[in-house]
């Protein structure tokens, strides 16, 4: 009796480890094509990431790495940034803007020179300004973490303007790091089916859809909004005692434009920018009137694409020279 328990015992293991290594290949084979969106980030994150030595940064860039993802090269340079070298001495005679952000100004799933701060430079460029537009934007960063780089590091840059870009989830807590367990680091078939039951789960209303969870981020008690607001307080402050200019830019959800579900989000980043002495600009009106599926990296992943990121820059040039 115990031998044929055994038995059967055995052949169920045999076969859901012979069904999961089955779902495995199939996933790497057939369903990874570059541009899957969840195995993206997670190969971001695995190859280009690691945390960071402040808790309140959670992770950072890893100096001179490399991947491609969602379809384009993402080089990271020796001091963490998806740019260029840049020294932290000024170069005389020119212009310096260092841009904080998330994946949005990072780039995600855009060649480097289409992204909106290297577009900056070249509108500088044709205005006859020579100009350095910093990309210090980090993918799954918020308002919180992006002050803490500045203060840690973005500041040495000495730039004449700083550019907070604050999306709609930034409000969120800084996520924490616990170590990476074994199945997320080599199971691209575990990411995939974790992605796929989220989008489920938001699909058939077990869990808050897209607008009803940022919304929630900003409520007056929240404490992700609480510290975003003290963050901002705190990078005003900075700027301020060292004559730079602040500007804060609304960058919207993609998903739809006109009418804007989460205005509310952007009425309140512009109320806590104004509060603080900063300036303020919302580029959303320069995006509606585009179909939004048109501003996509891809169908199923609404970050900016080339033309979304050419018409954010226009949008921000046209404040940032409205600063001088």
């Amino acid at each position: 009796m115990k031998r044929e328990y055994a038995f059967w015992l055995l052949m169920a293991t045999g076969t859901l480890v012979a069904a999961a290594l089955m779902i495995e290949l199939i996933v790497r084979v057939v369903i990874d094509d570059g541009m899957q969106f969840d195995l993206e980030m997670w190969k971001y994150a695995r190859d280009v990431k690691e945390v960071a030595a402040n808790p309140l940064i959670g992770h950072q860039h890893r100096s001179n790495s490399h991947a491609h993802l969602m379809g384009v090269d993402v080089d990271i340079n020796s001091k963490g940034l998806r740019d260029r070298e840049f020294a932290y001495a000024r170069t005389p005679g020119t212009l310096r803007i260092l841009m904080l952000g998330d994946s949005f100004t990072e780039g995600w799933g855009v060649a480097l020179g289409d992204t909106f701060a290297k577009r900056l430079e070249r509108l500088y460029a044709a205005r006859g300004v020579t100009a350095e537009v910093i990309n210090a934007g980090v993918g799954n960063y918020d308002t919180v973490m992006e002050v803490n780089y500045f203060l840690d590091e973005g500041h040495k840059y000495d730039p004449d303007i700083v550019v907070l870009n604050f999306t709609f989830n930034d409000a969120e807590p800084v996520p924490p790091h616990p170590a990476e367990s074994a199945w997320l680091k080599f199971c691209r078939a575990c990411v995939y089916l974790a992605g796929r039951a989220d989008t489920l789960l938001r699909e058939t209303d077990l869990r808050a859809d897209w607008k009803q969870y940022y919304l929630g981020l900003y409520a007056d008690d929240a404490p992700g909004w609480r510290d975003a607001k003290a963050a901002l307080a705190t990078l005003a402050a900075y700027a301020k005692a060292h004559r730079q200019k602040l500007l804060v830019a609304s960058l919207p959800d993609l998903h739809q434009l006109d009418p804007y579900p989460l205005q509310a989000i952007t009425d309140r980043a512009q109320r806590a920018a104004l509060a603080v002495g900063a300036d303020f600009v919302d580029v959303l009106p320069a995006l509606q009137g585009v179909p939004p599926r048109q501003l996509w990296v891809s169908p199923t992943d609404p970050h900016p694409n080339a033309r979304a990121h050419a018409l954010i820059a226009a949008a921000l040039f046209r404040k940032l020279i409205a600063l001088e």
